[in-house]
């Protein structure tokens, strides 16, 4: 990193940007094993107060598929201060409580994105820097407006920019409705010509698979990383002894979780059931019942 920073440096950066650039993307290092590409994580357990905060950079924020995306809460967020000779880059005083949130984009030149979002930010704003320079910075008076215009700095800025491929459209309507069940909102943010939801022809289905594609990919999801109660719920079903009795227990599991994300959509107004017609209500009933059984499929033990 330090050639790095030397390089930048040679090349006519200014130092104190090329270094905070290259401490950033030492951090991203550091984070980015733990980190799912698409999707802001918070670097570790967060307080009441500082989930408070992530739920709403949650209900705001949108990133595409394989940005790299952290959230700081102040323990470790108070740690990371840009060089004290960088007045411009100075949104907090020392003794408040940041929140960071860092977002990297690898393809190309590594560009990374730093945004203090406090709520006792002086200035909260974004600064963006690729190659130790600074590309642009926002500052905002009021936090609520920067929060409102994050989406507009990344689609501008930090968004990828190569082609989609299939997987990556799945991941980033995996991510929004994953938002939506945590926040049971309908108003997060998304781009719809990116979500094979709202454009099932992005991946060469129709509105009806589509909805059953998105529950399947949640819940074969939420069993490869079960939660307690999850558990509970397998180690039940795994401890009986007769196969027709267990299947039969994992197909009602199954049709429980669907008919729960199912409920979700309705509530938050994502799908309007009422506008479908005949040939769409069979295929709805035949789909229900095919993912019961991958999903119950899925749930089996091996």
């Amino acid at each position: 990193m330090d050639a790095k920073v030397k390089q930048w440096i040679e090349e006519g950066r200014d130092p104190r940007s090329a270094n905070w650039q290259a401490g950033l993307e030492s951090l991203m290092d550091v984070f980015g094993p733990y980190l799912e590409p698409g999707k802001l994580t918070p670097i570790q357990l967060l307080a009441e107060d500082h989930a408070s905060v992530f739920q709403e950079v949650l209900e705001v924020i949108d990133l595409s598929p394989n940005l790299q995306a952290a959230f700081l809460p102040p323990p470790v967020a108070n740690r990371i201060n840009p060089p004290e000779s960088a007045e411009e880059l100075q949104r907090i005083e020392t003794n408040k409580p940041s929140f960071k949130i860092l977002i990297a984009r690898h393809e190309g030149e590594l560009r990374i994105l730093c945004a203090e979002i406090s709520p006792q930010a002086t200035k909260p704003g974004v600064d963006i820097f690729q190659s130790g320079a600074l590309l642009g910075t926002y500052d905002y008076t009021d936090r609520d407006i920067c929060l409102s215009n994050l989406n507009k700095i990344l689609r501008a800025h930090i968004w990828q920019k190569e082609k989609w491929r299939p997987a990556d459209y799945k991941r980033y309507t995996l991510h929004w409705f994953e938002r939506i069940i945590d926040l049971q909102k309908g108003t997060v943010p998304v781009e719809k010509e990116f979500s094979f939801f709202h454009t099932p022809s992005l991946i060469k289905t129709n509105r009806i698979e589509a909805i059953f594609i998105l529950i399947f990919e949640a819940l074969r999801k939420r069993a490869d990383s079960p939660d307690e109660s999850f558990k509970e719920k397998m180690a039940a079903i795994g401890g009986i002894t007769d196969g027709n009795q267990r299947t039969a227990r994992l197909d009602e599991l199954a049709e429980k979780m669907i008919l729960q994300l199912l409920t979700v959509m309705k509530d938050c107004e994502l799908v309007d059931f009422k506008s479908f017609t005949d040939k769409e209500n069979k295929q709805f009933n035949q789909e229900f019942d095919r993912t019961v059984r991958k999903i119950s499929g899925q749930l089996a033990p091996t």
